[in-house]
């Protein structure tokens, strides 16, 4: 007894179906590595240098101190006269801060041109708001801001969204070595970051969106809440 028109059709499509999703996986499984690598770049930006009134390390630098390597390069370029290694107490008596200034002077930075800026802050925004009091202390209107790769764009979005205009935001990336663009996918350590820098992206703009729905003398006070603890 032969199939009725109507299943006859209705098994065809099932079966274009299941091939359209085998050859669209054979696609993305052949071409895994430039989506991926991708991927990353979205992660990734650098922005072209200028001059400026001080490099900032952001704080978290990883086990070989690389985003304290890259900033040791700029200021022996020139590019601004002091550096401020930025970093949270990870004790009453030890930060980051001042392990990334120890990280510098093993780089031939001297220690009057480096700022040891020691602060509470658990996030991006809140380190930018403490960089933030700062800047304006010293009368700064130009930062080079030095983070990882894979935390530049993120970086850069959250740091001109809390200093507003009044400073120029420029990032440069420090080469991670436990992030590498163009293979992260292929060691625990880079997937691990690039899915939580993915999710921090997704934070980052809630966190501005509603900082702005707050309006302006809210946001200002919230920005202020977290200061630096000392700087020298």
């Amino acid at each position: 007894m032969n199939p009725h028109p109507s299943q006859r059709g209705g098994i065809l499509r099932k079966v274009i179906f299941a091939v359209t999703v085998v050859v669209t996986l054979l696609v993305l499984y052949l071409l895994r590595g430039p989506i991926l690598r991708s991927a990353a770049r979205m992660l990734i930006t650098e922005d072209t240098l200028e001059p400026a009134d001080a490099i900032v390390v952001i704080g978290d630098d990883n086990y070989a101190g690389d985003r304290a390597a890259r900033a040791a390069e700029l200021y022996h370029a020139r590019w601004a006269p002091v550096i401020v290694a930025s970093g949270r107490y990870l004790r009453p008596y030890a930060s980051i801060a001042d392990l990334m200034a120890r990280d510098l002077a093993e780089r031939n930075v001297p220690s009057d041109a480096v700022i040891v800026l020691r602060h509470r802050a658990a996030s991006t925004r809140a380190e930018a708001a403490a960089v933030g009091e700062l800047a304006r202390e010293r009368r700064w209107r130009r930062l080079i801001l030095v983070t990882s790769n894979y935390h530049t764009r993120r970086a850069r979005f959250i740091f001109r969204a809390v200093l507003s205009n009044d400073v120029v935001i420029r990032v440069t990336p420090a080469t991670d070595s436990d992030f590498d663009p163009r293979a992260w996918w292929q060691s625990r350590e880079g997937c691990k970051i690039f899915f939580r820098e993915s999710m921090a992206w997704l934070l980052a703009w809630w966190e501005t969106l509603t900082s702005a729905n707050r309006g302006p003398g809210k946001a200002q006070t919230a920005a202020l809440a977290v200061l630096p603890v000392s700087a020298s």
